[in-house]
């Protein structure tokens, strides 16, 4: 195996042409560069430098030559790994969590202008309903979350509120389901949008059947947009082939909260809460 010490000063000999002039680029004495040569060419059994007469200028020989090649690639690949090493040291890692019906491509476009911003910090983002999402904040598998709740509920490091709708497809005419059970496409149980369709549907004792379910905000979006199932949706959530439908009670607004797990916050903790805070609503 070549010793990259052994190369370095193979290739601070040819690049200066000088064992004394390589000596001073190692940091190494004369005669010291001069036993790492002689070790090196005893390793491999072949001479690699040659003197001149005067026994001052020094250059490769063919197989010298080549081994600098190698030398060179080897010791460039070196400083690449213990490059990547220390800055990994420097890498600090935040779990966040998001909801899984909120809306994935703009929450995309929001984490990334964050890992432009900020190289140093890394993101592992977990997507998951709210509930899950602060069971995982308690027992420590996530450092931040997004969730959605009932507002003002406990203690949160920001917090904006959601006006929500009832969204149904563009096309389906304004009297639709006014005499049937309403068909709703819905989020899982535990789900706020879930609730506030049943409540708000239940308190003026308006029949309902569940059309269409998914964990997904596009799953439900497209279920509205064929006209499989109306839902409560936020109103930024709304697609160009979806209305609003007024003949349906008007849910009450939720929230959506930046919670963390009550222990001491890191640097970068903070700097994610801070750009959350400034970005998520803007």
């Amino acid at each position: 195996m070549l010793d990259l010490g052994l190369l370095r000063t193979l290739v601070a000999v040819v690049d200066e042409g000088s064992f004394t002039r390589a000596a001073e680029r190692v940091h190494r004495t004369q005669s010291t560069v001069s036993q790492q040569i002689r070790r090196l060419e005893d390793d491999l059994g072949r001479q690699l430098l040659m003197r001149d007469r005067s026994g001052v200028l020094v250059t490769p020989t063919p197989h010298g030559e080549l081994l600098a090649q190698y030398a060179r690639k080897l010791l460039a690949i070196s400083t690449e790994a213990l490059d990547a090493m220390e800055s990994d040291n420097r890498v600090t890692t935040v779990r966040v969590g998001m909801p899984e019906d909120f809306d994935a491509r703009r929450m995309a476009d929001i984490l990334s202008q964050f890992v432009r911003a900020q190289p140093d910090i890394r993101l592992e983002v977990l997507a998951g309903m709210s509930t899950d999402l602060r069971q995982r904040l308690a027992s420590g598998d996530l450092e931040l979350a997004l969730v959605k709740r009932e507002p003002g509920q406990g203690e949160c490091l920001a917090a904006w509120p959601e006006r929500l709708v009832w969204a149904i497809a563009a096309d389906a005419g304004t009297q639709a389901f006014a005499d049937a059970p309403v068909p709703l496409a819905l989020f899982p149980q535990g789900c706020i949008y879930r609730q506030r369709a049943i409540r708000s549907l239940d308190a003026q004792h308006r029949p309902w059947r569940i059309a269409f379910g998914s964990h997904s905000l596009t799953g439900i979006q497209a279920a509205v947009s064929s006209g499989l199932g109306v839902s409560v949706l936020p109103e930024s959530a709304l697609l160009d082939d979806h209305t609003v439908c007024d003949t349906l009670p008007p849910p009450p607004p939720s929230e959506i909260a930046l919670i963390d797990g009550g222990g001491p916050a890191s640097a970068s903790q903070r700097v994610l809460a801070d750009f959350l805070r400034h970005t998520v609503m803007a």
